[in-house]
């Protein structure tokens, strides 16, 4: 698992792969498999015949009509005259590729898998160092399977803040997890990440997921939190800063994490061990994220920033 990821981020920084493998002493063969591959290796053994495969054509036509129908009644429409219960075993397996979505259904997330992540709006303006007042958005995020919470105010929805958030949220929680999960976004993508993003998600060896319109349930977590944040942490609180308001809520977690979470009766910081556990470790490097502008140099060999003028080299 360590060399898939180290693979990933090498190739990510452009190392060719020839020096990957000698770097790493594996073959080019596995390298290239490394690279090309959206998830890290695992052994799966072939599926075989089995007595049920020569009924299961039959199976699934039934199924199609009537997706409920008994496993009994199935065997007897088909001609099934082993163990009734390995038939029944093997139809509900198949039976659930038959049945309608439930757009309630409730969603079970494995360690280290997931963290959710969006922009939470605070209802209150922040005083910025010009003066001015304005509404800023908080990165939070959310883990899957312990439910533990981190969150940072940005100054700007844009892609560069939001790598730059995602980034210390990451390094505060130590690991990062297997899946980024967003919705419409536009500094993160629509329909297909941006080309920052998926340098910074190749970088992680981690994947950043867009989910498709309509599905709540995929990023409810998150989203669930953001109407607790408003009614547990905001009322009665004043922020002279961004970096007031940060120092204020990264507290107020370290409690609220505390907390036991009604729905499975445990508490996100007893859970998070076994969440990080499972995800993939922090790059060797920090990271070059941030803002970049790119000037074209005048003939008189000055650039100008804000109202001043640098020299630059000319043999540059």
């Amino acid at each position: 698992m360590e060399d898939w990821a180290l693979i990933r981020r090498l190739a990510a920084e452009g190392v060719p792969k020839a020096k990957i493998a000698k770097r790493l002493g594996l073959a080019r063969n596995t390298v290239a498999k490394a690279v090309a591959s959206d998830g890290p290796p695992k052994y799966e053994r072939r599926p075989g015949p089995t007595s049920f495969t020569p009924y299961e054509a039959r199976v699934r036509q039934l199924l199609a009509d009537t997706p409920d129908m008994p496993a009994t009644v199935l065997a007897e429409r088909v001609g099934w005259t082993g163990s009734i219960r390995w038939f029944r075993d093997n139809v509900n397996r198949v039976r659930a590729d038959h049945r309608p979505i439930d757009p309630a259904d409730r969603l079970t997330w494995t360690a280290g898998d997931v963290a959710q992540c969006d922009l939470w709006f605070p209802p209150r303006k922040i005083l910025l160092e010009d003066g001015s007042r304005t509404l800023l958005p908080v990165l939070v995020m959310t883990c899957g399977y312990s439910r533990y919470m981190l969150g940072r105010m940005i100054p700007t929805r844009k892609t560069p803040d939001l790598l730059l958030g995602t980034w210390d949220l990451l390094s505060e929680l130590g690991r990062v997890p297997r899946r980024l999960i967003w919705d419409n976004e536009p500094g993160i993508g629509r329909r297909k990440v941006t080309e920052p993003v998926a340098v910074f998600a190749g970088t992680l060896a981690t994947k950043v997921v867009l989910l498709p319109p309509r599905d709540p349930e995929s990023k409810g977590i998150v989203e669930r939190r953001n109407g607790f944040f408003e009614t547990s942490f905001m009322p009665g609180r004043h922020f002279e800063s961004p970096a007031d308001f940060n120092a204020q809520f990264t507290h107020w977690l370290t409690t609220a994490n505390a907390r036991t979470v009604r729905t499975f009766k445990a508490r996100p910081t007893d859970l998070l061990a076994a969440d990080k556990e499972s995800m993939l470790p922090l790059p060797p490097a920090v990271l070059h994220l941030g803002w970049r502008n790119h000037v074209r140099l005048g003939r008189d060999y000055y650039v100008r920033v804000d109202t001043n003028d640098y020299s630059v080299d000319p043999a540059r």
